[in-house]
């Protein structure tokens, strides 16, 4: 694959998660680390990311449970749920990730992120009701 074929997969993928949001800058680096933005393109979503062994739906849920046990990437965390719910994650069902994320992350983390997620909730639309 070139480099080119690399990174127009990066940003597909990126579009597949962020939606509409893919076209803002990644990250308010981008000022003094421009190439930080390509990094994340092509390594991480055009060869992390797009990797053959996991579907994306299942590759999102993951990457939710990672960065709530991570527990100090909001931004991420947000951006990775809400694209969750794009892929047809339910509400309930990433409820119950991040509730379970309690036992292995520890409380703090969990609640951190169920904070973080009623907030992606009620900004796309599924605070009260499941989304399936």
């Amino acid at each position: 694959m070139t480099q080119q074929e690399r990174h127009q997969q990066g940003l597909s993928k990126l579009r597949g998660i962020a939606g509409d949001q893919a076209a803002r800058p990644l990250g308010d680096w981008n000022e003094i680390a421009p190439d930080m933005t390509g990094y994340i393109i092509d390594f991480v979503a055009g060869d992390i990311l797009s990797r053959p062994g996991l579907d994306p739906k299942t590759r999102q849920l993951v990457s939710v449970a990672m960065l709530c046990a991570l527990g100090h990437a909001p931004d991420e965390f947000k951006m990775h749920l809400a694209g969750a719910l794009r892929m047809g994650w339910s509400r309930n069902e990433l409820v119950e990730v991040l509730i379970q994320a309690a036992v292995f992350a520890g409380f703090p983390a969990s609640l951190n992120a169920l904070k973080l997620a009623a907030q992606v909730f009620q900004e796309n639309g599924s605070v009260s009701e499941d989304s399936r």
